[in-house]
Formats: C-alpha cells, sequence, structure tokens
C-alpha cells in the first residue's frame, strides 16, 4: 500500500501577505509565448550565482512567480477549465519530439534539466516550493524526469534543510516539503536509488557528526525528528500522518541503514511507548478517582489512547515491513531491536498489535538465541557478525 497526500491551495482576497496584495494591485501581466512562462519557470535566472535571500534578487522573477501561482489555482470555468493550469500540466521538455496531443491547445516545451537546476537553488522560498509542488502533482512529465534522474541528492537535500529547521519555518512551507516528500516516495525506483546515495559531512544536521551516511538515511533521520518536534511542540496529527506515511512508502526499500538512522527509529518508537503508557496510566488513576463536581469535564483519555495507538501501529508496521522485505540488508536495524527488545515485550499481547508483532516477535527471538549460544561479553562487531550470519540461517517463509 502506498500512502499518498495532497495539498490544496487558495489564495483569499483579503490575504494579508503584501506579495501578494502587489500582485493584485498591478495590471495582470499575460505571457502569449513559452518564452514569457520560461522566464518565470527558470526563477530569474538559471546558472546564476546564490544569493542569501533569493526571492529579493530579482524582484521581477518573484513577482511573476507568484501571479503564476495564483493563475494556475485559479478554479475552472463552467463553460471552460482554466487555462494556466492546462499548461502548468502538459508542458513537455524540449528534447521530447512526440506531437502534443490535439485536445491540449495551451501546450509548449521548456528546457527541464535548466528548470531542475533552477529549483534545486531556490527552494529557500515558499513560492519556489510551492512551484516544484504543483509541478511534481500536476505534471507527469516533469515528475518522470525528476525521478530518473541521477542527481536527486540536489533536489532533495534542500526539501530536507527546510524541515530539518522546522522551528524557523512557516506551517506552509513545512508541509509543502513534506508533501514533496511523500510524493517522491511513491515511487519504489527513488526509495531503492536514496540508499545509493552517499553523502559527506552533512554540515547542516547539528545533533550528530555524519561524515558519511546515505542519503536515504538521512532522510530517515530528518523526518524522524519532524515527528518528534511536532510531539513535543506543535502536536499536529496532519503533520504526524504525513512523516510516518513517507518513512511506510520507504520501509520495504530500506537499505543498509546507518546505525544512527536504525537507532532513531527505535528511539522513536520507545518516545511514543513511554508515552501511551503515561496516558494509559493517567486513564486509569481517572477511573479510579471521582470527580469532584459534575460540572468538571474529564479529559478525553480514551482519544488520547486511540491517537497514540494509531501512532505505535503504524511505526511497528514499518518496522515489520523493513523486516519482512529487506532483513539481510539492515543488519543495524536488527541490532537496534535486540538492544531495545524489552520495548517489545508489552505490545506482543495487546490486542491492538498482535498481528503486526508476529515478525518482530521471531526476529527478536531468534537473534537473540543465537547470540545467547554465543555467550557473554560480546562486542559490538561480534554481535553484528552474528546478526549476518543469523540472517542467512532464518528461513524467509517464517516471516509473513
Amino acid at each position: 500500500m502506498v500512502w499518498m497526500s495532497f495539498l490544496f491551495v487558495s489564495f483569499p482576497s483579503n490575504s494579508q501577505d503584501p506579495q501578494l496584495l502587489e500582485v493584485h494591485s498591478r495590471p495582470c501581466l499575460v505571457f502569449s509565448s513559452p518564452a514569457g512562462l520560461w522566464t518565470v519557470f527558470t526563477l530569474g535566472g538559471v546558472g546564476s550565482k546564490a544569493t542569501a535571500s533569493p526571492e529579493l534578487s530579482s524582484p521581477l522573477a518573484n513577482q511573476s512567480l507568484l501571479l503564476l501561482l495564483v493563475l494556475a489555482n485559479l478554479t475552472d470555468a463552467s463553460d471552460a477549465p482554466n487555462p494556466y493550469r492546462q499548461a502548468i500540466m502538459s508542458f513537455k521538455n524540449t528534447q521530447d519530439s512526440s506531437p502534443f496531443p490535439s485536445s491540449i491547445p495551451h501546450a509548449f516545451q521548456i528546457n527541464f534539466n535548466s528548470l531542475y537546476t533552477a529549483l534545486c537553488e531556490q527552494q529557500t522560498s515558499d513560492q519556489a516550493t510551492l512551484l516544484l509542488y504543483t509541478l511534481l502533482h500536476q505534471n507527469s512529465n516533469i515528475r518522470t524526469y525528476m525521478l530518473a534522474r541521477t542527481d536527486m541528492e540536489n533536489l532533495v537535500l534542500p526539501i530536507l534543510e527546510i524541515l530539518y529547521h522546522v522551528e524557523e519555518r512557516n506551517s506552509h512551507h513545512v508541509y509543502m516539503a513534506l508533501i514533496i516528500l511523500l510524493i517522491l516516495t511513491e515511487d519504489d525506483g527513488f526509495n531503492r536509488s536514496i540508499h545509493e546515495v552517499i553523502l559527506k559531512n552533512i554540515t547542516w544536521y547539528s545533533e550528530r557528526v555524519l561524515t558519511e551516511i546515505s542519503l536515504g538515511s538521512l532522510l530517515i533521520l530528518v523526518v524522524i525528528r519532524t515527528i518528534q518536534y511536532n510531539m513535543t511542540r506543535t502536536r499536529d496529527k496532519y503533520l504526524h500522518t504525513n512523516c510516518l506515511a513517507a518513512l511506510a512508502n520507504m520501509s520495504a526499500q530500506f537499505r543498509s541503514l546507518h546505525q544512527y538512522a536504525a537507532q532513531r527509529i527505535i528511539s522513536l518508537f520507545s518516545l511514543l511507548s513511554k508515552k501511551h503508557n503515561k496516558v494509559l496510566e493517567q486513564a486509569t488513576q481517572s477511573l479510579r478517582g471521582s470527580p469532584s463536581s459534575n460540572d468538571v469535564p474529564l479529559p478525553d483519555y480514551a482519544q488520547d489512547l486511540n491517537v497514540i495507538e494509531e501512532v505505535i501501529r503504524m511505526m511497528l508496521e514499518i518496522i515489520n515491513s523493513c523486516l519482512t522485505n529487506s532483513l539481510h540488508h539492515n543488519p543495524n536495524l536488527v541490532y537496534a531491536l535486540l538492544y531495545k527488545r524489552d520495548l517489545f515485550e508489552q505490545f506482543r499481547t495487546h490486542p491492538s498489535f498482535q498481528d503486526i508483532m508476529q515478525n518482530i516477535d521471531l526476529v527478536i527471538t531468534f537473534f537473540s538465541s543465537r547470540l545467547l549460544q554465543a555467550g557473554a561479553e560480546l562486542s559490538v562487531e561480534r554481535v553484528l557478525e552474528i546478526i549476518k550470519q543469523g540472517v542467512i540461517a532464518l528461513p524467509k517463509d517464517r516471516l509473513k
């Protein structure tokens, strides 16, 4: 099952955004040729030097992009579709020589390589991220082209930086970045390839020095960090669900997870487990005690438990999917599971998780037995060696 999500954009007439107000107050610019739209798509010039504030480097390009986004998101007329949206949905690469269908009157061609380069360079601005989302969501030609690129890190890294600096971004920018990741992770080829891209020295990731890590493991780290930030600050269920959906889409293709990424997956589960136990304890105490007044409503602990258990189940599904589909590629995740195996004990008999716990319980029991046979005082390297040997010995048909 692939998780999908859509972002709906509206531009209210009473918007207080000074940029939008400025666009509305000026005469509309109508681009009658592909060259006009091309200027907007390249966001003020491809290959130009990046500045600290790209949205201010070319005011005309910035205002033109805002205008294009407004026009593309206008609702269709009763007798005709929005021509600007049709153009956004159907334009093709200049290297594509196939004819346009006669049913698409507003089609045009631009250089996809230049467009891709411009989008990679400009993701610090909300409007550039919204344009990227619009193109990925509505234009299958550009989506296919981007997913086929061998340098996807140039696009993914700026998106991850937006999520990493979540406290410095507005919620709209964060949501757009997250939905872009969700769209990308719907593709199995993308989910495989990001684990083959090795990155060196990610300087903006400050929690831990990452001298070498795959793009896939870094993506997992940033998404988990976003979930944990959301749990302690904004507590937005929508953000939770979409972060977990992106991880779920990727989980069957997890490959050679960095040890820190594997640890963070289990640490997130540990945090959720503690939160579940705390709410359960509060609910029990509430039922035992009698309210001092009938006018004072009790907290809805049942609803809180349902939400937490839903998130816990998604986490278990992500772990289960990885173990079922790519156990032999992820010794670090098995190591992290064994190190924190006591966390999963309480969920083995829980009616909401019994089915999803079968494979996880099997893996923990199987490898714990092999470690026990190997004796005590085992080094990390020796444990990983035993895990790698055990993966070969574990019959795959035992994992459901």
